[in-house]
């Protein structure tokens, strides 16, 4: 049994929402799994294998993930982690892997910390729950993009089923951890 911690940036919610679907299923294999809040100051030395989610907000990872992992480089390497982006132009089959994914590529590219496994999943879109501003955006990049613009759209485009899957790569990557 490994200890898991899976840490979470979100905009809204949906990241944190993965990471606890995540946490089920690697608690469903006999690991014990903690979800928290990317700036809670859970102790990830404490884990054996470190998982961070964070979703995309206005075409990019929110600085704050990019300083943790600065701060805590060291550590992430020095034990199996993984990545994963959230986002709603992952809800595309052409852009829903990690190597198709544009944010997840530009995220890997300027980061230090290289993790050992990646993941991507299309977010959750909920007109109603956003700012003006916000809500204005996103109609206007689901425009560009042929995706939904009804102001009253509310839709996951999350595969659960591959975060199942990344959730049994998160479990092979604590086996490989194990003495």
């Amino acid at each position: 049994m490994a200890r898991i911690l899976l840490l979470y940036w979100s905009g809204y919610g949906h990241t944190r929402r993965i990471c606890e679907r995540v946490q089920g299923l690697l608690q469903a294999r006999g690991h014990s799994a903690e979800v928290a809040a990317l700036d809670s100051g859970a102790d990830a030395a404490a884990a054996d294998v470190v998982v961070i989610g964070a979703s995309i907000r206005h075409g990019k990872h929110d600085p704050s993930v990019v300083d943790f992992i600065r701060r805590h480089q060291q550590l992430l390497e020095s034990k199996p982690s993984a990545f994963f982006s959230v986002s709603l132009v992952a809800r595309k089959p052409t852009k829903n892997r990690p190597e198709t994914n544009p944010y997840l590529k530009a995220f890997v590219a300027g980061s230090p910390w290289k993790p050992r496994l990646l993941g991507v999943f299309g977010g959750e879109l909920d007109y109603q729950r956003y700012g003006a501003f916000d809500r204005a955006a996103i109609r206007f990049i689901m425009w560009l993009t042929k995706g939904p613009r009804d102001p009253h759209t509310k839709v996951v485009f999350t595969d659960w089923a591959e975060v199942e899957r990344f959730a049994g790569r998160v479990d092979d990557l604590a086996a490989g951890n194990r003495a």
